[in-house]
């Protein structure tokens, strides 16, 4: 079964500083952007990081500081990334969780507003987690019958997702080939952001997805305990979830 697009899906994979998203940084991206036609661009970057490179991040992806060294910032070339990524949804393997929320802290940093908004989002883990619970390795493996040769490199992450997307549509006829259907499907929750930090009820109120206020409707609390919209502001939270609960914020003082 082939995906039925109306816009370019573009899959991508990050390799980064660590796994802090609100700190870390990326040191190579790869993405393939298959078109509603069929064809594909595939492209891959280093980038330097303008902080030192963790050896245990460098042990995972083989990515040392000398390697960046010469490589552009992601400053350097967040117009020119933005520029490919417009009007296209995308796909990846745990992107909703990281990648994505990780990507979206880069293009602030760099000063690019891209808009996430009106994208949707085919998170390839969750659809392997809610058919057969592993890892990317054993994915291409089980789909594919093929070893992930180079793993943790972001262009055989990358590759390796594409092709366990189409296998998993080939071997799951039930999936939506539609996108924003599937985009859908691969999500665990409804997230108002990135993170999951909020998200959507039957009735499409944010709720408050963690901590001491999890369960409650975020616009009770925004007008209830001030305090608290200071308290994210000020917090270890990403951009993207910040931006969140300010659209929430606005709306109480309407």
């Amino acid at each position: 079964m082939a995906l039925n697009l109306k816009k370019p899906l573009v899959f991508f994979d990050l390799e980064t500083t660590g796994t802090n998203i609100t700190h870390d940084r990326i040191v190579e991206i790869s993405f393939i952007k298959l078109m509603p036609d069929g064809s594909t661009i595939e492209k891959t970057r280093r980038i330097n990081p303008e902080m030192p490179i963790p050896p245990e991040a460098t042990a995972i992806h083989h990515i040392s500081d000398d390697d960046v060294a010469d490589a552009p910032t992601f400053a350097m070339v967040a117009k020119s990334l933005a520029q490919h990524f417009a009007g296209c949804d995308f796909a990846g393997f745990n992107s909703n969780r990281f990648d994505l929320p990780l990507l979206d802290q880069e293009f602030c940093r760099a000063g690019v507003d891209f808009d996430f908004g009106r994208c949707n989002f085919v998170d390839v883990q969750t659809i392997y987690h809610k058919r057969e619970p592993r890892t990317l390795v054993a994915a291409y493996r089980y789909y594919c019958g093929k070893n992930l040769e180079d793993a943790h490199s972001a262009l055989a992450d990358t590759r390796a997702t594409y092709e366990v997307l189409m296998a998993q549509l080939d071997h799951y006829g039930d999936l939506p080939e539609n996108v924003e259907q599937l985009s859908e499907y691969a999500s665990q929750n409804r997230n108002v952001d990135f993170m999951g930090r909020l998200i959507y009820d039957e009735n499409n109120c944010e709720i408050i997805n963690f901590g001491k206020y999890k369960g409650r409707k975020a616009e009770d609390v925004l007008r209830t305990d001030p305090g608290y919209y200071s308290w994210i502001m000020g917090g270890d939270f990403t951009n993207n979830t910040k931006t969140a609960f300010t659209r929430i914020k606005l709306r109480t003082k309407k």
